[in-house]
């Protein structure tokens, strides 16, 4: 399936949604970097807190929604789609 070359409109959630999500998912800091892909809980904290938080790129959101809705079977033919393009995973 492919999406072809529409350009995709999107709107980031908010450093409070991202709290709101973490806690929903009863996920400490670290473990809630972990899940996102991100290096640390430092890394997390970048996108709830200070004065300007980083706002979520559409890919790694991409990615915690895929994590929540797509059965294992499913995330796992992801993963072998992409070691075909060349990337080395291990879920």
């Amino acid at each position: 399936m492919r999406w072809g070359h529409h350009p995709m409109k999107y709107t980031p959630p908010t450093a409070n949604d991202l709290q709101m999500l973490r806690e929903w998912l009863c996920l400490t800091q670290s473990e809630m970097a972990d899940y996102v892909g991100v290096a640390g809980g430092q890394q997390w904290r970048k996108y709830t807190g200070g004065a300007n938080p980083r706002q979520m790129s559409f890919h790694m959101l991409f990615y915690v929604a895929a994590q929540q809705v797509l059965a294992e079977d499913e995330m796992l033919r992801v993963f072998d789609q992409m070691r075909a393009i060349g990337a080395h995973v291990e879920p």
